[in-house]
């Protein structure tokens, strides 16, 4: 099967099985996970079919898309059973797991096309990903912290996402970043990413709000994702994306730069807006303890920018270096006069070319096998043995070039430097080998030409030269013409005629050939004039003149006409292809960009006020994928024609890009001029489209649009007033759509205390500001206290005592929770060992200490515990390791070969929070534990709910079959203990009998009678 027909049965696939899951919401269950594991199974085939340079990236993309669809495949099931599914539950686990096999398989992409050395991309990337995570900070993340309504686990599942999120979308700026042409396959999976990130950005916002509900508009983003990765993996290019990608040189188009400012402008921003609010002090509360944050992602952005700006400046600053050694080297060549002057120029111009302390070889090589040919070729010295280089230099440029003549020669000019100047310099070598070329041919011609005694002979010899050659006499009239002057001017015969004929310059020339022969610096050589064709055309030619009327077989001037008709036509298509919507024919972000600042200096200067209007078609995206692309685009052209209509003659109108749109209004009287506008812009794109779809149907579809309005007066620069009028606009979407906004400065802050806290955590180690409490563990027959368990406190010094609550979560993202756990181990030992040489028989039997996955994964893990088993002189038995179901599911291997080492040394092993995570049976029966201990979420109803003490029941049973202890946590009253020691549960903990107390008392607790422990 070839590429093309996976893709598109593909596609067929993908479009069926989305409309039955829209058209059938009984079969949701079955349709997403349809859509979902056949986009996994399209990057397997591709990656079969394309048969990529590496495959693990794409095989780990795979397995994030099999991840996504069995989360949402569970989430599926649990409603198909007619149950509301926990939020956060293992589906959201299994989201979660899709970032970190994305970024990794991003890192490959990114390895392989660069190397990980590109400075310039990386810098682009790093900009736009701090701002936009300052963003994510202040406006998603922030507000799930600050949520009364959903639970400290909850919290942490939605924080996850967004920052999933602005990991995956580093990753994939970081791959766009990078120099070199990009592939579709690249193009499919921004794409897919797009609709990734703002699905999750309206799940994340729904589940904040409880408003949850499956098979509506926020699956398309899902299903995009799905569709486009896989599509991305059937793709013939997805082979590129791990191949190396040829350098560019840095990217300094404007595009990139006012991304790059607008990014490093999102932290002061946001405070300006804040500032312009005038809020008071109870208002400002949350914007002062997020200053920390916003002052760092400031500082970050600023230097970033200023290592990229640095960048630009070198760049510029060799680019002005290089022009002005191509214009000495042009001048140079201009006077050669053998091959030998010629070399000697190039070896100049090179040498002013090369950055400082690079070495390089130039040489003029004659007859050395290579084919003729255009333009400058870098590549391996191996690929072309034909050359003689240096050892030393393992890559040469080089460019071929046929001299005509009676014996035509192949003439080779080369030069050899390290590879990364070779990439870096290759258009300046363009444009000296172009003159190098033309020289060369001059000086063959003038040899030629000396070397002959008649006309004739001199014609024979110039017959196949492209380019033209006149000789001119002392009346500006042409005595000879090469033949390919017929081709190039329509003239069959141009001998005789006044060189003025062929121009509509006449004067202009006669005083370039005047300087001429008047032994003048040829500093008007190679001037671009137009010349007249016999039928009228006009054509742009470049002319190098040189003056031979002393020899006595010229006696004229010789010019050398090369017609630069294309590339002046590719130049001009270019300039409008730079500054003008190709489909609309509507200026573009660069000119509109570049009209808004000469528009904004006028208005500063004169003191007048100018608007700018940011127009968005809403539900553009529907009609592209229900209708498709053509469609869309014919609804763009009317669209941006209304628009140009209602904005009338005087204002600039520009498409930005996609369905967005803008227009500077300049020199208004007021606002109000401005929002009228916007109300005409609304009301024109108000009535429906007739569309045709090509294949003579037509279709009525909404153009309407929402329109944000912001004013200079309200801005301190062009880029500002910019992102004011995008504000308006999103407000205007997020309000009833087809409506107009004006600019409201109303954003909100984040908590600095976050980042307070988390520098005050690691000062608090080296201050050894931590405390152990221990809650005794009860004997549920006997009331009496078999063991304690160690619980870390913070005795802040100016917030005094802090739960884990606190400080646990920041410490698990610093890493500083590996520092907190061992010390926790040493001192909870160490406190063992001090109860048992006190009251050998009067202290608890073991304690038990909670170990964090991050800390159990750090190398060396196992011999820290037996290091402090030793240095405590505490037996292995007495000591019970605490760990989570997830921990497993990582590394599993390496995992369980420490967990069985441990059980080996004696140590014993818990299960903790049993039920709320990956429960799974086979783990359960496999896993080398001793302990099973059952979360409080589960206790908590275990007296009101018959399920719920059916499922302790159940719990309890299968850890009594896999000859497991049981501990009950988070019992607080008589008829729970009640309940569960009627049940069979070994064990228990909680406030009935003792809360988490100072180390001192539990001697006392574990001394008194059973019938007293309370």
């Amino acid at each position: 099967m070839t590429s093309r027909t996976a893709y598109a049965c593909y596609a067929g696939w993908v479009v069926v099985v989305a409309a039955a899951y829209y058209a059938f919401p009984e079969a949701h269950l079955y349709t997403w996970a349809a859509l979902g594991y056949s986009s996994a199974a399209a990057i397997v085939a591709g990656v079969r079919l394309n048969r990529p340079s590496r495959q693990l990236p794409w095989y780990l993309i795979a397995l994030a898309i099999v991840c996504f669809t069995t989360g949402d495949s569970l989430y599926n099931l649990i409603l198909a059973r007619g149950h509301q599914p926990p939020y956060p539950g293992v589906n959201d686990a299994l989201y979660l797991l899709v970032y970190p096999l994305l970024t990794v398989g991003f890192l490959y992409f990114v390895r392989a096309r660069s190397g990980g050395g590109n400075r310039t991309a990386l810098l682009d990337a790093l900009v736009p990903t701090v701002g936009f995570g300052l963003l994510a900070w202040i406006y998603w993340i922030a507000p799930f912290t600050r949520s009364e309504e959903l639970s400290m686990l909850q919290k942490l599942a939605s924080i996850a996402y967004p920052v999933g999120d602005v990991l995956a979308l580093a990753m994939m700026l970081r791959i766009i970043t990078t120099s070199g042409r990009r592939p579709g396959a690249l193009t499919a999976i921004g794409t897919g990413i797009v609709g990734l990130l703002l699905s999750d950005v309206f799940y994340g916002q729904s589940q904040l709000n409880s408003a949850w509900v499956l098979g509506g508009p926020v699956d398309l983003g899902w299903i995009v994702f799905y569709a486009a990765v896989g599509f991305a993996g059937l793709l013939p290019s997805m082979r590129e994306l791990t191949e190396p990608s040829p350098s560019s040189g840095a990217d300094s188009s404007p595009r990139r730069i006012i991304w790059m400012a607008s990014a490093a402008l999102i932290a002061p921003v946001v405070l300006l807006l804040q500032w312009a609010q005038g809020l008071d002090d109870d208002e400002l509360g949350p914007l002062t303890t997020d200053l920390p944050v916003i002052a760092a992602a400031s500082a970050l952005m600023f230097v970033l920018v200023l290592a990229r700006v640095n960048g630009l400046a070198n760049v510029n600053r060799r680019a002005r270096d290089r022009e002005l050694a191509l214009r000495e080297a042009g001048a140079l060549l201009s006077s050669a006069a053998t091959e030998q002057d010629a070399v000697q120029s190039v070896r100049q111009a090179v040498a002013t070319l090369m950055p400082a302390s690079q070495p390089c070889h130039v040489r003029l090589l004659e007859s050395v096998g290579l084919p003729p040919g255009r333009g400058v070729r870098v590549a391996p010295v191996a690929d072309v043995p034909e050359l003689p280089v240096p050892p030393e230099y393992d890559h040469v440029a080089y460019a071929t070039m046929e001299l005509p003549g009676e014996n035509p020669r192949v003439v080779t000019v080369l030069v050899a430097a390290p590879l990364f100047v070779l990439r870096e310099l290759r258009p300046s070598f363009e444009a000296l080998f172009d003159q190098v070329a033309v020289v060369l041919e001059r000086i063959n011609l003038t040899g030629e030409v000396s070397r002959r005694d008649t006309e004739a002979y001199f014609r024979t010899l110039i017959h196949n030269a492209s380019d033209v050659i006149l000789i001119v006499d002392d009346e500006d009239r042409i005595r000879y013409a090469s033949p390919s002057a017929a081709g190039v001017f329509g003239y069959p015969d141009l001998t005789g005629m006044p060189l003025a004929t062929l121009t509509d310059q006449p004067v202009a020339l006669g005083r370039i050939l005047a300087g001429i022969r008047a032994g003048r610096p040829l500093d008007l050589d190679g001037l671009d004039v137009t010349a007249v064709c016999a039928d009228g055309r006009s054509l742009h030619v470049d002319f190098t003149a040189r003056d031979l009327r002393d020899d006595p077989t010229v006696r004229g001037l010789v010019l050398t006409i090369r017609d630069m008709t294309d590339r002046y036509v590719l130049e001009k298509d270019l300039y409008q292809l730079a500054f003008y919507d190709e489909l609309t024919g509507m200026a573009n972000r660069v000119l509109f960009r570049d009209r808004l600042e000469q528009a904004y200096g006028e208005a500063q200067r004169d003191d007048a006020e100018l608007a700018v209007l940011f127009v968005d078609v809403d539900d553009f995206k529907e009609v592209n994928d229900t209708l498709g692309h053509a469609v869309g685009d014919e609804l763009l052209v009317i669209v941006a024609k209304r628009i140009t209509e209602a904005v009338g003659t005087g204002r600039t109108a520009a498409r930005l890009g996609a369905d967005e749109f803008a227009v500077l209004a300049e020199r208004i009287t007021d606002a109000s001029e401005a929002e009228e506008l916007a109300a005409r812009i609304v009301a024109a794109l108000a009535a429906p489209v007739e569309v045709s779809d090509g294949s003579g149907r037509t279709h009525i579809v909404s153009g309407a649009c929402s329109v944000g309005v912001a004013s200079s007066r309200d801005a301190h620069s062009g880029p500002e007033l910019l992102r004011h009028a995008d504000l308006a606009l999103h407000q205007a979407k997020g309000a009833d759509k087809g409506t107009w906004q004006r600019y409201r400065g109303e954003l909100h802050t984040d908590m600095a205390q976050r980042l307070e806290t988390r520098v005050a955590l690691l000062d608090a180690i080296d201050a050894e500001q931590f405390r152990l409490l221990y809650q005794p563990i009860v004997n549920l027959r006997t009331n009496r206290v078999e063991g304690v368990e160690a619980l870390v406190r913070w005795q802040h010094p100016t917030r005094g005592l802090l739960g884990p609550y606190h400080f646990i979560e920041l410490a698990e993202e610093s890493g500083a929770i590996v520092a907190i756990g061992n010390w926790v181990l040493r001192e909870s030992l160490a406190q063992f060992a001090r109860w048992h040489a006190d009251d050998p028989s009067g202290s608890p039997s073991y304690v038990s200490v909670n170990v964090s996955a991050r800390q159990f994964r750090t190398p060396g893990f196992v011999d820290r515990v037996r290091a402090a088993l030793t240095e405590a002189g505490v037996e292995p038995p007495r000591l019970l390791l605490e760990i989570t179901e997830s921990l497993v599911l990582r590394d599993a291997d390496q995992v369980w070969a420490d967990l069985r080492t441990l059980r080996a040394l004696g140590v014993r092993m818990a299960i903790d929070d049993f039920g709320t995570g990956y429960s799974s049976l086979s783990y359960l029966r496999e896993m080398p534990v001793d302990v099973l201990k059952i979360d409080k979420s589960f206790i908590d109803d275990v007296l009101h709910s018959e399920k719920q003490r059916v499922l302790v029941e159940t719990i309890v049973a299968l850890a009594h079959n896999f000859e497991l202890r049981v501990v009950a946590e988070g019992i607080e009253d008589h008829g729970q203990r009640a309940v569960l020691t009627a049940m069979g549960c070994d064990y228990g903990q909680g406030y009935l009998f003792a809360k988490p107390v100072r180390p001192e008392e539990i001697p006392a607790l574990t001394r008194v009678e059973p019938a007293l422990v309370k």
